[in-house]
């Protein structure tokens, strides 16, 4: 008999609800669930993966030891044995410092995951933290949280209701959003212009979202911050800023004008590829159309101005009265775990940046973080601080990051590296412990992160579909069994005993005295489950442990399969705000400071040859490559090159190509279209499959070039350390 279970799916920011089929213990059937609020039935293939992921025989479960070079299966004891022999010497010789963690994206997905390793973060008690921020969005955070108060105070697009939407270096028709958590973006892009809305699209390729769109713009790859200066300085230039609302709430007006003075249209035009009147008239018809939004995403932050670039496109949505207002960027109002919800409304401490930085490039620290591209040079650099233990969590940064055939080398040199991950990856094969956690159809679902960047507010939370393995533990168990080794408690510690520990410690710095209490009121609830009941009724929708019946709990979400629709985006400012000036800071020195760098590059001679990545449907990670439903049908990882550049190089469509940047270089297959931007050569990133020791037998099949092996590890946006991916200049001759 075929039973049905839904389910929030895990492999993308669209978090869209799925409903299941389930018979004698399998997935039969995957639908888009029709009744959820978020989602409202829209399904793209990825979703349709869940089975063949919960199926595929190359996912691990049972942990791996590395034995004589090669990885072989033991128990979980054995497994955790091994890392008690091995981790707690080195932290006494080398200090806490010796040992780093590396946070994949995958486990924003996962919510044991995300909440568990910030608590095995503190307690290894470690400077080097890493994270793939710093390979796609940190330069997004860093803005918001300057201008802002907080690194999640991302300003989204109010789709449904805005009148026009200009997208630069976005494809959300292929990513249903990023830092932007809206599934079915062509349908929503549809009704727009239904309503006689305008779509513009600003990308050195004709993407999916381009072809939808009313005008389409080619950009010069890392013109970005040319563009929005000279749309800037023109709407201070014809007097066409409206603050509206906003204006007692916001500081630095004047010292912005000042700033952007001297980059009119004229002057940025050739640098960013875009003629001046097209400037001027995008700067228009934002000022003058009553509900307009700029949303802008990898593109803009996976280069050397990601910051500014970031920063620019919330500053225009606030110079044309957009932000913060029906139809413009606003600020989603999560259920949980959302900072500016807690607290004091409309003034905070902000946020700091540069606390530390790194021991060898001397990169400074964002967010708690250092940039990724510093994590090899850390690994292979003598000396105190030297990092000779890492902990890898859902991610694979050797295909994922700058350099990685460096970092590969470096990962090689480690005292010990252990990896939370259900394969055996071009990262992970470098690990002397890999922990699998559950199939995500075996563990409960609840998006912590994305709720905060959500086009409508709703909370949902999925229960586990399928019961898992028997004696295989959660990934919330895995972490704190590994807290408590780095602790000196030992791998035999009560897991759930310290796990209470460890929740009464936090409701104590959340509520003080009345801990307790709380604590009682959470029952017998542990793990994630406690954690997402205290924030859900603690946040702005809760019942506040019985003072507000009728509010958000745990069981409320557990009763509604569909999720509880939360309304629409609404104003939020400035109660939201937590800066330390109580207002939006929309000329921040830091920025400021950081404009002579692009003054002085705006008479640089633009390169005859760049490259850039790009987004692909059924290839969101590099681990999804190895899925059945997601790898079927044309090979996907061809390099594009526009029929100009082809002819003048030699190129022919479906043949192959050397594409080399400085010392590095890799063999393409090339696909000649005039969808690029001439001069501009595009090679989606995440593929690569081809080296020894990995485990993933659909991706090897077609494994692929890895463009991320070009790249130059020490390329990054000073001010939020992101790696450059994109405009990097490259040359290529036919094979």
């Amino acid at each position: 008999m075929v039973t049905m279970a839904h389910r929030i799916c895990p492999f993308c920011e669209a978090c869209c609800g799925l409903e299941l089929g389930l018979e004698d213990g399998r997935v039969t059937t995957i639908r888009g669930h029709a009744e959820d609020v978020h989602s409202a039935g829209f399904l793209c293939p990825k979703g349709t993966a869940l089975r063949d992921l919960h199926e595929d025989p190359d996912r691990l479960r049972a942990p791996l030891v590395k034995r004589d070079g090669r990885h072989v299966e033991v128990t979980w004891d054995e497994a955790f044995a091994e890392i008690e022999r091995r981790l707690p010497p080195l932290l006494e010789r080398h200090g806490r410092d010796a040992v780093a963690m590396m946070i994949g994206n995958p486990a924003a997905h996962k919510v044991g995951l995300l909440l568990y390793t910030a608590r095995l973060a503190r307690a290894l008690g470690t400077k080097n933290l890493f994270s793939a921020s710093t390979l796609d969005q940190m330069p997004k955070q860093l803005a918001a949280g300057v201008m802002f108060g907080h690194w999640l105070s991302i300003a989204v697009p109010d789709l449904e209701r805005t009148q026009l939407m200009v997208v630069i270096g976005a494809n959300p028709v292929v990513s249903n959003g990023s830092m932007w958590t809206v599934p079915d973006f062509r349908g929503k892009a549809k009704a727009l212009k239904a309503r006689g809305g305008r779509l513009v699209v600003i990308d050195p390729r004709r993407t999916e979202t381009a072809e939808l769109a009313d005008q389409h713009l080619f950009i010069r790859p890392g013109g970005d911050v040319f563009l929005l200066l000279g749309v800037v300085q023109h709407l201070f230039a014809e007097r066409l800023v409206r603050l509206g609302r906003l204006a007692p709430h916001v500081e630095g007006v004047d010292a912005l004008a000042a700033a952007v003075a001297e980059f009119s249209p004229e002057r940025v035009a050739a640098r960013c590829g875009i003629a001046a009147a097209e400037i001027r008239a995008l700067a228009r018809s934002l000022a003058t159309t009553e509900r307009a939004v700029v949303y802008g995403r990898i593109g803009t932050c996976t280069q050397e101005y990601g910051t500014l670039a970031s920063w620019l496109i919330d500053a225009i949505n606030t110079l044309t009265g957009h932000l913060d207002e029906p139809g413009g960027a606003m600020f989603p109002r999560a259920a949980a775990f959302a900072a500016n919800t807690l607290g004091a409304p409309g003034k905070g401490k902000g946020v700091s940046v540069g606390r530390r930085t790194s021991r060898v490039s001397g990169a400074p620290e964002v967010y708690g973080e250092l940039p990724m591209g510093c994590l090899a040079e850390e690994i292979t650099t003598p000396g105190d601080g030297q990092i000779r233990a890492l902990i890898t969590v859902a991610g694979n940064p050797v295909l994922s990051a700058p350099n990685g055939p460096q970092l590969a080398q470096a990962l090689g040199q480690l005292d010990l590296m252990i990896s939370f991950d259900i394969y055996v990856n071009e990262t992970t094969r470098h690990a002397d412990v890999i922990l699998p956690g559950l199939s995500p159809l075996e563990d409960m679902h609840f998006d912590v992160a994305f709720p905060q960047l959500a086009w409508r507010n709703t909370a949902r939370l999925s229960p586990a579909v399928l019961p898992p393995e028997p004696a295989r533990p959660a990934e919330w168990e895995l972490l704190v069994r590994l807290i408590a080794i780095a602790t000196g408690q030992g791998a035999a510690a009560d897991v759930h005993r310290l796990d209470d520990e460890l929740t009464a410690a936090d409701v104590r710095r959340l509520v003080g005295p009345a801990a307790d209490a709380v604590m009682r009121a959470l029952g017998a609830l542990r793990g994630p489950e406690r954690l997402i009941d205290l924030a859900l009724r603690g946040g702005p929708y809760g019942d506040r442990f019985g003072q507000s019946p009728g509010g958000l709990t745990l069981a409320a979400l557990k009763a509604a399969p569909a999720g509880i629709d939360l309304g629409a985006l609404a104003p939020r400012i400035p109660e939201m705000l937590r800066t330390a000036s109580g207002k939006v800071e929309l000329a921040p020195p830091l920025f400021l400071d950081d404009l002579g760098r692009a003054r002085a590059d705006l008479a640089r001679a633009v390169p005859a040859l760049v490259i850039v990545g790009r987004r692909q449907l059924r290839s969101n990670n590099s681990w999804m490559h190895n899925l059945p439903v997601l790898a079927k049908g044309p090979f996907r990882c061809t390099a594009m090159v526009h029929s100009i550049d082809a002819t003048r190089l030699g190129l022919r469509d479906g043949g192959r190509a050397r594409i080399a940047s400085g010392p590095r270089s890799i063999d393409v297959e090339i696909e000649v279209t005039d969808d690029m931007m001439p001069g501009v050569v595009s090679l989606p990133h995440g593929w690569g499959h081809d080296l020894p020791g990995v485990r993933l037998g659909v991706a090897g099949r077609r494994p692929g070039a890895n463009l991320n092996a070009l790249l130059d590890e020490t390329l990054r946006d000073p001010l939020s350390g992101n790696a450059v991916l994109g405009g990097v200049p490259i040359t290529m001759q036919p094979l």
